[in-house]
């Protein structure tokens, strides 16, 4: 999967209304959607942690401060460098959600209630998951999470990213 192909599915991710804009509400709510899918209150300071990354990473994000993002202003935001500084940290703040033994690692309840939170679909979440499961403990460690989606996003191929999805690319943006 090229770059574009992978830009186009992590955006229709982040457009949970599927209007072809991602608004700050949108992307803020994906930590709202962990924290209730794991049970967890807003004041729980894993949940305020990850909300303050959040704040910073829609920061970087909506460059010109209007409150959304179409699929454009997105692609040329994302790249190696904005996945580094602002989108790691994010996504394992949310992994952190997730972890509900806070043992570093999800098993597969713990993966399919994060990355359905995250608007991916719950069909694929047991292929993602075996997909990264190279050593099949039935534990998803972060770093190994983290790296499969920084790979994805950046064009270099992810078999969690080719898994999580089944929508046919002409259903995304152009």
């Amino acid at each position: 999967m090229d770059q574009t192909a992978a830009h186009k599915l992590v955006f229709a991710m982040l457009d949970a209304d599927g209007d072809g804009i991602v608004s700050r509400e949108e992307y803020m709510e994906r930590t709202g959607n962990v924290a209730r899918a794991m049970g967890l209150e807003e004041d729980d300071q894993l949940v305020v942690s990850a909300r303050n990354l959040g704040e910073r990473a829609w920061a970087s994000m909506d460059a010109d401060g209007d409150g959304k993002m179409t699929f454009d202003q997105y692609t040329a935001w994302a790249g190696a460098e904005a996945f580094d500084t602002v989108c790691a940290p994010v996504l394992g703040a949310l992994f952190d959600l997730a972890d509900t033994d806070h043992d570093g690692s999800l098993d597969l309840g713990e993966f399919t209630a994060l990355r359905t939170a995250l608007n991916n679909p719950a069909t694929n979440a047991e292929a993602a998951f075996t997909a990264l499961d190279t050593n099949g403990d039935g534990r998803i460690g972060r770093d190994d999470y983290i790296a499969s989606i920084r790979a994805h996003v950046t064009g270099e191929g992810s078999p969690m990213g080719r898994a999580l999805y089944s929508r046919p690319l002409s259903d995304l943006p152009s």
